[in-house]
């Protein structure tokens, strides 16, 4: 019984290190898809809210490919703790995550401020605190989303 447990946390750890390293992967094709939508939008002159709209676009992609490659990974949840309906493997997996939405919007905003394309368009070549706490919370919906079903899947997994 002990092996089992020993065994199955090993398959958790395991597998969460894999997807923590899926993370890290994908932290660079994100930004370069991002790159990519914003030319696109920059040769068809459609400058008006693409700030927004790529973040999201991109974050709500990653967030699915995400929840599509953790379903994929082997996990045990039978001895794992739920704490208030919230299962303690997605506890550990959403740390994978801290820093995350902040360096990507980071690196976006970087690029809208050096793009001379959008120096003509204030609002994109340089958000300010208004539009950006507006896309934090677009940001905050799709987090939410992705979090519950990953949560969902943990609980599955018992």
């Amino acid at each position: 019984m002990v092996t089992s447990m020993i065994s199955r946390e090993q398959t958790n750890t395991d597998s969460l290190a894999r997807f923590e390293r899926y993370m890290a992967e994908a932290k660079p094709l994100m930004q370069k898809q991002y790159q990519q939508l914003l030319a696109q939008d920059l040769s068809k002159q459609q400058w008006d809210r693409c700030f927004q709209r790529n973040v999201l676009a991109v974050l709500q992609q990653s967030y699915e490919l995400a929840l599509q490659h953790l379903q994929t990974l082997p996990f045990d949840g039978r001895e794992v703790a739920v704490d208030r309906g919230l299962s303690q493997l997605t506890r550990r997996m959403l740390a994978a995550f801290d820093g995350f939405v902040d360096e990507f919007l980071l690196f976006a905003v970087d690029k809208h401020r050096t793009s001379c394309a959008l120096s003509n368009f204030p609002d994109e070549h340089k958000p300010d605190n208004a539009y950006l706490n507006q896309v934090k919370r677009d940001i905050a919906e799709l987090w939410q989303g992705f979090a519950i079903n990953a949560n969902d899947f943990f609980l599955e997994c018992r």
